[in-house]
């Protein structure tokens, strides 16, 4: 049974914890025992996590007491374990952002947190972040909901939904009315330093919903069972079995018609190459196909997400307005805003210097980290070995920036259609943009003959290109302001 077990009684409705969607409650539940899944994923078995870590146990210990929050190998931290280069990069980004001298004071960073990873009902770095308030001891009635925190605080709110649903809407208007003169202003650099936690952990909250993140086991349950309610049944228990896959962590069966596609991919990846070298298309042509793609891109999964999904309790107290969510960067039959040229307005040659001249040397670990997601290769797919993705990463980075309405002029995105196919396209759309709603059975539709790692990175991959699309709309926005 997959209904939530919160406020039973009080409360008419319920929440699926597969689907999220809100159920009304037909009669009282009966609370059973049942055990939390096994690990630190509920989409990889626990001892693929385990095998696979190139990162010895001392090692890794050695960055989570560095660096992470909790102080020890939490779950998210295992998971990213299976690529030890990209962890440490991104544990001293965040280390630097959360805790090393910077404009904000520290407990205000980690309610900031908590409102950005509210935002997709996130409770995983919801209670990260909430331990951290008790651990400082500091403000702790801001912990009741956003209406108790400081106004300068719920200030916020309006830039925080609008990154991470729709970011392409932001403009210099929103940033003038935090930044003007008054009790509740902020300086640019405060700004800098909220914007970047903002995105950090919208995208950062898609990684742990695309990896199935497991929940840290709570005191309360030491004895590793929850109570849950058998009362009533959501839609997709009927449809799906995803409450059998979150507890039994198997890999998917590798058939022949997966080994087709490994082949079939790998074959096009080749042909494609080929085809760079002989003709390279026009301007006019190259841009005629991000239009396509990004058209396209409309219709991949709509179908699947008309359900209004509303927040949990323990989350919905630091989100406002939690209806505004993600609506399409080109919606038919509406005026869209034009699409964001990176030629004209590029990380690496306006958002890098913005940002690490407001907020001292974030830049150069965004940057680092931004980089280290890219360019990460083993030189191999699946069983296959020598093999350069470089093709296929930039294809997975540059069909999240086209879904946010960012065009490459140098990208033929023709590739994209070639490289990535539509179960794949789902997850990714999934992932970025309503990670909420990931399943199980979503995590498994694609690419079924390749490693968990190799999966993982392309939820690298997706965080970061998330981020940094984020963090581009909101410079430029500053930029605009400043001049």
């Amino acid at each position: 049974m997959n209904v939530s077990a919160e406020s039973f009684t009080s409360n008419p409705f319920h929440i699926c914890n597969i689907c999220q969607k809100v159920i009304r409650k037909k009669e009282k539940g009966v609370s059973v025992p049942r055990p939390f899944s096994s690990g630190p994923s509920a989409f990889i078995p626990e001892e693929e996590i385990v095998e696979a870590s190139q990162v010895d146990p001392q090692t890794e210990q050695i960055l989570a007491e560095a660096y992470s929050l909790s102080g020890h190998v939490d779950h998210l931290t295992q998971v990213m374990g299976l690529h030890p280069h990209y962890l440490e990069s991104f544990l001293r980004s965040q280390f630097y952002l959360l805790r090393m001298d910077g404009p904000l004071p520290l407990h205000c960073r980690h309610y900031i947190a908590i409102m950005a990873a509210a935002r997709h009902q996130c409770s995983f770095l919801v209670s990260l972040h909430v331990r951290e308030f008790y651990r400082m001891g500091m403000c702790l009635d801001w912990l009741k909901g956003l209406q108790y925190a400081p106004q300068r605080l719920r200030n916020l709110n309006e830039i925080n939904k609008i990154l991470a649903h729709r970011p392409w809407l932001i403009t210099k208007e929103h940033i003038q009315n935090l930044v003007k003169t008054g009790e509740h202003s902020w300086s640019l650099a405060e700004l800098v330093h909220a914007v970047v936690i903002l995105a950090h952990f919208h995208s950062l909250a898609s990684f742990v919903f695309g990896s199935g993140i497991n929940p840290q086991v709570d005191p309360q349950h030491a004895n590793g069972f929850q109570s849950v309610y058998i009362s009533d049944y959501c839609t997709c228990d009927l449809a799906s079995d995803h409450h059998l896959d979150r507890d039994l962590s198997s890999t998917s069966p590798v058939t022949t018609d997966s080994v087709s596609e490994l082949e079939a991919l790998m074959d096009r990846m080749k042909r494609l190459q080929e085809e760079r070298e002989e003709d390279e298309a026009s301007q006019e042509e190259m841009a005629t196909r991000f239009e396509k793609e990004k058209k396209e891109s409309l219709l991949v999964g709509s179908g699947d997400m008309k359900d209004e999904v509303m927040p949990t309790s323990k989350v919905s107290r630091f989100v406002e307005d939690a209806t505004f969510g993600y609506q399409h960067f080109a919606r038919h039959g509406e005026d869209n805003p034009p699409t964001f040229r990176a030629q004209d307005y590029s990380w690496e040659d306006h958002g890098f210097s913005l940002v690490n001249r407001l907020y001292s040397d974030i830049g150069l670990l965004l940057d680092d980290k931004f980089r280290t997601a890219c360019d990460l290769t083993y030189y191999n797919m699946a069983s296959h070995e020598d093999v350069d993705t470089t093709m296929l990463r930039r294809a997975l980075f540059n069909y999240v920036h086209c879904m946010y309405g960012i065009r490459y002029d140098d990208y033929d995105y023709g590739e994209v259609n070639q490289l990535l196919e539509r179960s794949l396209k789902v997850y990714i759309k999934t992932v970025t943009c309503y990670p909420e709603r990931t399943t199980r059975r979503m995590y498994d539709s694609y690419w079924c003959q390749f490693r968990h790692s190799e999966k993982v990175h392309v939820n690298l991959l997706l965080m970061e290109a998330r981020m940094q699309a984020e963090l581009l709309y909101t410079l430029r926005a500053i930029t605009r302001y400043m001049t």
